[in-house]
């Protein structure tokens, strides 16, 4: 890679040429770029790297305001064994100039950049590559399958290997079981013969099921980079090497060192190779949840054309389709109901245990179950549109996300394999300047190059990351965000929105209180004025007006202002809809009367909305919207969990105070714009969590140090989250703390275990308790500690599929 690399980038802020002149300005004074050329047409500013790197152009640009569009890539990474491995790869890709960011995951064999948009993904292919490990663009299996096809080799080749090692292992280790084994064998055969036979046996298992040691770590040793492959390979190399030396040339070692130990070469790899297997076997599982998602979806579905039904696979529905759904069928793809009357059960989904009524209008989702009923839907979504394929590239985005707390394991799996090289030269000299002879030497070094582990190291966040997200998934909890996990679970303070949230959000007007106008012609204009708007509060005043038969006039110039209302014209009528600070900032003055009964309203907890029609206040709809059944139970379980619970709303403050003494909560805010919902988020700190459902929540769920968007709220809030409850029912928050909680208390056991285990094998391994008549440490019960310690690790986490 040189340094002179060209880059093309969008930068959609650019609107004129003024905005070009800034993003050209900010640029130059970074240094280190050449033949700089911004374009306020194509929105688009070419330059050539001499010295900057993108990281830095990125940084400089989204400082100046302008962020430039960016592309990631995802690879499949073959190879990988070990944390070190992944850090390797991580900071070759990290290292081009052309790339901003770079993550690889252990876990998933994958790597995930954000570069350039020009960058060709074939060049992160050989970046990969030129590091040691093989590499290219996803294949499109699920992560199971991958590790099922992974665990099917290393059985394979761990069977191979142990038909190959059993003959090598008793011949020299069953004397110690039969004490006149080993005589007798030895006069059998002889011990040279003997010996050749070992030698041979031995070399066949380094050489075809322990190849992949010696052909991903020799080469990462000799580019100096070493990682658990070249500790492996150096481990049982030595040993195989040192024992044919005495095989085949014994006048070059001391007499009282000529042992051997290809029985300890052979173990090796075979006991690592196992616990390779079973790891991922582990890893299948671990990953589990996300097959389960894809297999939701039927491959066929019953399409009505023509008037005829007929049998076609999924992928070849469109929107629009009209499917027939039959009894306890799975419902195919996205669509609305359009005849039948049934319910569906969604718990697959939205961890709900009770089955949704649908009725025409209502929408379905594809991998859900139709009850008893025929039903027939029309298509809205398909292929990576639809709700269950969002679902799963969420799950998948979370699991391949790293935790604040990864980085300091990979700082130091970054520096130990070499640490570990040093350690195991260092017993070599040692046992050799002060211990018996050449043999025990040897040993000490090769126990102590096995016993090391980073492969636990790796694996101790990522796996239950992967276990504890899709176990959300089936609870009905969806990390969009992966760090969002150890944000949750170090929260102290949660926030909630009320509308919507700790309410139905489906409130029902009870009384119109009017002035100088009639309750129907009030009702009219205002639901002709609310028409369009999503608000809860607007679905109630235009179902009211449904049920009296009103006929609406068209509403013109519709304008909506979050946390205040709307202005439209109707009926050649200037129309306001909104709470009192709407009507002051317009200039409207505000009828006693209708003030009086508002205030009374919002003393029973209820919500009212004034209506002035041409600068006159004339109306008050008072509405009540019933607190959720579930609230009062979440908020005293959160209590109990050490949470301190508080309501943000933009209802009047004598609304929310009933409200939140309903629900036993000391803390609320009312009358709050989405503004100043945010700034009452920042003053609690970055350990809050906020819950909300509405465009008017989406700042300050953003803000928020973890924001929980309920699954019924509007598409911006959900985007602006950092989790999602896929029902609306609140106790799914309680779901989503307890399971943050329990994963992160899962990662420190697994951490605590991969780094005590290391701490304390690694000096037993180099043969401090010998001296002090302890034992000392055999390579091949350091292989197997080896492989186990990491199947612990994996097996620890898939104890979260547990979890509720």
């Amino acid at each position: 890679m040189t340094t002179h690399t060209n880059i093309d980038l969008a930068i959609p802020g650019i609107n004129c040429a003024s905005c070009a002149g800034r993003v050209e300005r900010a640029l130059k004074g970074l240094g280190g770029l050449q033949d700089i050329a911004v374009s306020p047409v194509t929105k688009r500013a070419h330059m050539r790297l001499d010295g900057t790197t993108l990281p830095q152009i990125d940084a400089v640009l989204t400082q100046a305001g302008y962020p430039p569009e960016l592309t990631t890539t995802t690879l499949d990474v073959a190879g990988m064994s070990c944390a070190s491995c992944a850090n390797r790869v991580q900071h070759a890709l990290s290292a081009r100039p052309d790339v901003v960011s770079a993550s690889v995951n252990l876990l998933t064999n994958s790597a995930s950049v954000t570069h350039a948009p020009g960058l060709d993904p074939a060049e992160l292919v050989q970046t990969v590559t030129r590091s040691g490990y093989a590499a290219k663009p996803p294949d499109g299996r699920t992560t199971p399958d991958a590790h099922r096809d992974e665990a099917l080799t290393l059985r394979d080749d761990f069977h191979l290997a142990l038909m190959l090692t059993l003959p090598v292992f008793i011949a020299e280790m069953g004397g110690h079981v039969f004490p006149g084994f080993h005589r007798w064998l030895m006069g059998l055969a002889g011990t040279t013969p003997l010996w050749l036979a070992e030698m041979l046996l031995t070399a066949v298992v380094l050489a075809v099921p322990g190849r992949r040691f010696f052909t991903i770590g020799v080469p990462a040793l000799l580019r100096g980079r070493p990682e658990m492959n070249s500790l492996v390979a150096l481990g049982a190399g030595a040993a195989f090497l040192f024992s044919s030396v005495v095989t085949l040339a014994p006048q070059f070692v001391p007499a009282a060192s000529r042992h051997v130990y290809f029985e300890a070469a052979a173990v090796i790899v075979t006991l690592i190779l196992m616990g390779r297997w079973l790891e991922a076997r582990a890893k299948g599982q671990a990953g589990e949840a996300i097959k389960r998602l894809v297999e939701l979806a039927p491959d066929q579905a019953t399409l009505i054309r023509d008037g005829r039904d007929m049998q076609v696979a999924v992928s070849n529905l469109l929107p629009g389709d009209l499917v027939r759904l039959a009894p306890g069928e799975r419902v195919a793809v996205d669509g609305q109901i359009t005849e039948g009357h049934g319910h569906i059960d969604e718990s697959m989904l939205t961890g709900e245990p009770v089955p949704a009524e649908k009725a025409p209008g209502d929408p379905v989702t594809g991998g859900t179950v139709n009850g008893m009923s025929a039903l027939t839907y029309r298509v809205t979504a398909t292929g990576k549109d639809t709700a269950l394929s969002r679902i799963v590239a969420m799950v998948e985005t979370a699991q391949a996300a790293k935790l604040p707390v990864q980085a300091l394991v990979d700082r130091i799996t970054r520096i130990f394999v070499p640490a570990v090289m040093s350690l195991a030269a260092l017993a070599f000299a040692l046992w050799l300047a002060f211990g018996p002879g050449l043999a025990e030497a040897v040993v000490a070094g090769v126990a102590v190059l096995i016993i090391a582990c980073p492969c636990a190291m790796g694996l101790a966040v990522p796996v239950s990351i992967m276990v504890g997200t899709g176990r959300g998934a089936e609870l009905g909890v969806l990390f969009r965000r992966g760090e969002a996990l150890q944000r949750m679970a170090e929260a102290d303070r949660i926030a909630f929105d009320k509308t919507g949230t700790l309410t139905l959000g489906r409130p029902t007007l009870t009384r119109i209180v009017t002035a100088g106008i009639s309750e129907n012609d009030a009702l009219r204009l205002a639901a002709a004025a609310e028409a369009r708007s999503e608000h809860p509060l607007a679905a109630a005043i235009m179902s009211a007006a449904t049920v009296r038969g009103l006929d609406l006039p068209d509403a013109q110039l519709a304008k909506t202002t979050a946390g205040r209302g709307l202005t439209a014209r109707a009926d050649g009528r200037d129309l306001l809809i909104g709470n009192l600070d709407a009507l002051r900032e317009a200039g409207v003055p505000a009828d006693p009367a209708l003030v009086d009964a508002a205030d009374r309203a919002a003393a029973d907890g209820g919500t009212p909305a004034h209506l002035a029609i041409d600068g006159v206040h004339r109306a008050c709809f008072l509405l009540a919207d019933p607190e959720r059944p579930e609230a009062a139970q979440t908020i005293a379980e959160l209590g109990h969990m050490g949470l301190r619970c508080a309501m943000l709303s933009g209802d009047l403050q004598a609304t929310a105070d009933t409200v939140a003494r309903r629900l036993g909560m000391v803390e609320a805010q009312g009358g709050l714009r989405p503004d100043d919902k945010l700034e009452a988020i920042e003053r609690m700190g970055p350990r809050t969590i906020f819950v909300g459902d509405g465009i008017n929540d989406a700042p300050a769920l953003a803000a928020a140090g973890t924001g929980i968007a309920i699954g019924s709220g509007t598409d911006i809030a959900i985007e602006s989250a950092d989790a999602v409850l896929m029902s609306g029912d609140t106790s799914g928050v309680v779901r989503a703390i307890r399971l943050a909680r329990a994963v992160m208390r899962n990662i420190r056991q697994n951490l605590f275990w991969a780094f005590a285990y290391n701490i304390a094998l690694i000096p037993v391994a180099m043969g401090v308790l010998v001296p002090f008549g302890g034992p000392a440490l055999s390579p091949m019960l350091g292989a197997g500690a080896m492989a186990l310690s990491s199947v612990f690790v994996v097996g620890n986490a898939l104890r979260l599929r547990r979890a509720t």
